[in-house]
């Protein structure tokens, strides 16, 4: 921590001792003075008056920088900034018949510690990473999904008869990711990030067909994968210096590669069972295979203790043309002419609170609005698509190691039937 001078207040009182020594000095001798050497005296009272003021008007510029520089640091860690920022006004002073050089008196009170940041529980981090500063970020996230389909496979002669067979099918789907993340600060407003996931899946299908006489659960299908996940690039730059009761804006700008494993490179097999003709999957793949971009704004509102979040996204993917998956036999795939996933429109609020120097602990929720796929397969033919709605209650605790490492765990629990019921999310940010 730099030194600087003392508070200029305190300069203020020195005044007063030298007016008081003008008054009483010159009259409360015992013996009388002469008039010039009354004069000179206050001359010389009036000269360092003025050399006291402009030392005074000195020290308040020199506070003010200091100032500013303190917010420049604390702004690029994303802490608000410390108030009386605002430049003095400097007084007009007549020039110095001999200038006094400064003489610090003190050394200016340490900076406090910087707060725990708050409980990460989305994906974007709520503090930019200083200038010259490297984290590295690995983490591991286990999800967990089941669903039940039922199929009715004939034709019914009124609503409560069914001439046919029940398909019934329970799906229950795990899927472990390691990250590697690692993002800098370029400028205090601006930090890049890159991250490298690694995925392994693993699906369990069990299903019974009603009236065929089978008294048991059959295993349909047992398939995994694992392989590298999408590779993600993401730039973030705060929009505004923020502080007091005015909320920091953060916009973001995320691409999504397709290095995963396609959807539609993985083997996949016409499979006969009883009423079942479907094509089942031999290998779960690991990316998405398509492209995509998402801007979003995250918005961050300190309010101490608390800090209150939130924010908006929207992902367009790219389409994709001539697609043909690998299906055997080859005959019976069906190439698609033009595919795209649907936009997804996503937001996300919540609450950070800290509960100690180490600590703190968040809530909140997450939803995500995915459009309807366009698809139209090469004999022109359209697929239609739904929309699926995500809703994620979150839950983050947060515990500050030391001063390089921070321990965040992070729970979320599916509100929607199309969500994973359970998500679990481990990261360790090292400060490099």
């Amino acid at each position: 921590m730099r030194k600087c001078c003392a508070e200029p207040t305190l300069l203020r009182p020195l005044l007063g001792i030298l007016i008081a020594s003008l008054s009483s000095g010159a009259y409360a001798a015992d013996e009388p003075v002469a008039a010039d050497d009354i004069s000179a005296r206050f001359e010389a009272q009036i000269r360092q008056i003025e050399a006291l003021k402009r030392e005074l008007a000195r020290q308040e510029a020199a506070l003010f920088d200091l100032k500013h520089e303190v917010d420049l640091e604390r702004r690029g860690r994303g802490v608000a900034p410390t108030a009386g920022s605002e430049r003095p006004v400097q007084v007009a002073q007549a020039q110095p018949a001999q200038a006094q050089p400064a003489q610090p008196v003190g050394q200016a009170p340490e900076a406090p510690d910087r707060p725990p940041a708050v409980a990460p529980i989305f994906e974007q981090p709520g503090v930019l990473t200083p200038p010259g500063k490297w984290i590295f970020e690995p983490s591991l996230q286990y999800s967990y999904s089941s669903s039940d389909r039922i199929a009715l496979v004939g034709y019914t002669v009124i609503p409560a008869i069914l001439i046919g067979l029940i398909d019934v099918r329970n799906v229950k789907s795990n899927s472990l990711t390691g990250t590697l993340a690692l993002r800098t600060g370029l400028t205090n407003r601006f930090e890049l990030e890159a991250r490298v996931p690694y995925v392994y899946r693993f699906d369990n299908t069990r299903g019974r067909e009603i009236f065929t006489g089978s008294a048991g659960d059959d295993i349909f299908t047992d398939v995994d994968g694992s392989g590298i996940g999408d590779v993600e690039l993401i730039g973030r730059y705060q929009l505004n210096d923020g502080g007091g009761d005015s909320p920091y804006y953060i916009a973001s700008l995320r691409f999504k590669t397709r290095t995963g494993t396609d959807p539609f490179e993985v083997r996949s097999s016409f499979l006969a069972d009883g009423a079942r003709i479907a094509a089942v999957q031999e290998e779960l793949p690991t990316g998405s295979g398509f492209y995509s971009v998402t801007p979003g704004l995250t918005v961050l509102i300190p309010s101490d203790p608390a800090v209150f979040f939130g924010g908006i996204s929207y992902q367009y993917s790219f389409k994709r043309s001539g697609v043909k998956p690998n299906v055997v036999p080859a005959e019976a795939a069906a190439v698609y002419d033009e595919i795209q996933p649907g936009g997804v429109f996503g937001f996300n609020f919540g609450m950070g609170l800290a509960l100690n120097e180490r600590s703190s602990f968040s809530i909140g929720y997450d939803h995500l609005s995915v459009g309807p796929t366009k698809a139209r397969l090469d004999s022109g033919e359209r697929v239609p698509g739904v929309r699926v709605q995500l809703g994620t209650l979150l839950l983050g605790y947060s515990y500050k190691i030391d001063n390089t490492r921070t321990l965040n765990l992070s729970l979320g629990v599916g509100v929607t039937r199309d969500t994973p019921d359970v998500q679990l999310t481990l990261r360790m940010p090292f400060t490099l």
